[in-house]
């Protein structure tokens, strides 16, 4: 089942499902269609049609070219061989419709289930870290040629952060406050002391990542398991150009991260030497991400964001683990690079 991306929205009226139906070959007229409600940046539907299950995603941002260029990719990625969810081709053999201003594609229903850390063995765990390596390979082969903006950026100015923190600090202080809001002040306070005292770690310019197409959004909601192995690798949106040893950290932060804000070091010891050897990353490769990741979750609050400053509540189930992950993290700085880098 492919991740769909927002908050639960009304499905497309049937007459739209009819219209879009009709330029696939063999699509179907539709029978059901239902909002997905897992994520949070475009919408999705399980769509059920007289010819069969299709998932179906609105891209609410509508770059008809990137989209296209996303699909291309998949495409090429499935053939050498990376479990992917490829668009199905309409009659003209696109694979983007623009119905009424909005952008439409259809994929395969993939039967799984997303998977953290926390459900993988170690040998899983090594097998995910040569998935997300062989994505990257596998990348550097099918985007060949292919112009991509490097989205790199500079480490955060804690400077910044601070003024941020204090915003922050403002509208949780003039609010009606619960126990969440209790816990946002604390950890704010906290990140600021600890930012305080390790801002001289703020990482330069001078070293150069090295950099290469990666997925750009490799979570636990974007992969689906089938019979304990993976069966796609969904929601291809942010595909670019970035350092992808940072990727590869970034990414198993999210898988193995516990509850109480801790990382499953054990698994991501195999995880991580998978990955390198799929990809021959260098270990000093591996210990540079671990440290901008660091320095980039030491100064983000995003979700405290989108809570005080957007009245979005989407992503404060994820907050209490996140906020204490960098408390953790600060203080086992060397384990954790140690774990990735062994």
């Amino acid at each position: 089942m492919p991740r769909s991306d927002v908050s639960t929205a009304p499905p497309p009226d049937t007459g739209t499902l009819r219209s879009l139906l009709r330029r696939y070959r063999q699509a179907g007229e539709p029978v059901t269609c239902e909002p997905l409600t897992e994520g949070l940046l475009n919408r999705g539907y399980r769509l059920s049609t007289t010819r069969g299950r299709f998932f179906l995603k609105h891209h609410l941002d509508g770059d008809h070219a990137a989209i296209a260029r996303q699909h291309a990719a998949t495409l090429r990625l499935g053939l050498l061989g990376v479990p992917v969810a490829p668009p199905v081709e309409r009659t003209d053999g696109s694979t983007v419709t623009v119905l009424g201003g909005r952008c439409y594609a259809l994929h395969p229903w993939i039967e799984g289930r997303h998977r953290d850390g926390g459900e993988l063995t170690a040998a899983q765990s090594r097998r995910l870290g040569a998935l997300l390596g062989k994505v990257h390979t596998s990348l550097e082969e099918v985007m060949a040629g292919s112009e991509g903006t490097a989205q790199d950026h500079e480490a955060a100015d804690p400077q910044d952060t601070y003024a941020l923190i204090e915003e922050l600090l403002g509208l949780i202080r003039r609010r009606r406050r619960d126990a969440f809001d209790e816990l946002a002040e604390h950890r704010l306070v906290e990140r600021r002391a600890l930012l305080e005292r390790h801002a001289h770690r703020r990482p330069t310019a001078a070293a150069t990542p090295a950099r290469g197409w990666v997925h750009g959004d490799f979570h636990p909601l974007n992969l689906l398991y089938r019979d304990g192995e993976p069966a796609a690798i969904v929601d291809w949106d942010r595909l670019a150009v970035q350092p992808r040893a940072e990727e590869a950290v970034r990414a198993a932060v999210i898988f193995f991260l516990r509850p109480d804000g801790t990382l499953d070091l054990a698994k991501i010891r195999p995880y991580a030497r998978a990955y390198r050897r799929a990809t021959g990353a260098s270990p000093g490769e591996l210990a540079a991400a671990v440290h901008r990741v660091w320095w980039e979750r030491l100064n983000d609050f995003w979700m405290l964001r989108w809570r005080y400053q957007l009245n979005d509540h989407r992503a404060d189930p994820g907050f209490p683990a996140s906020a204490a992950l960098s408390v953790w993290w600060t203080g086992s700085y060397e384990a954790v690079r140690e774990a990735f880098s062994d």
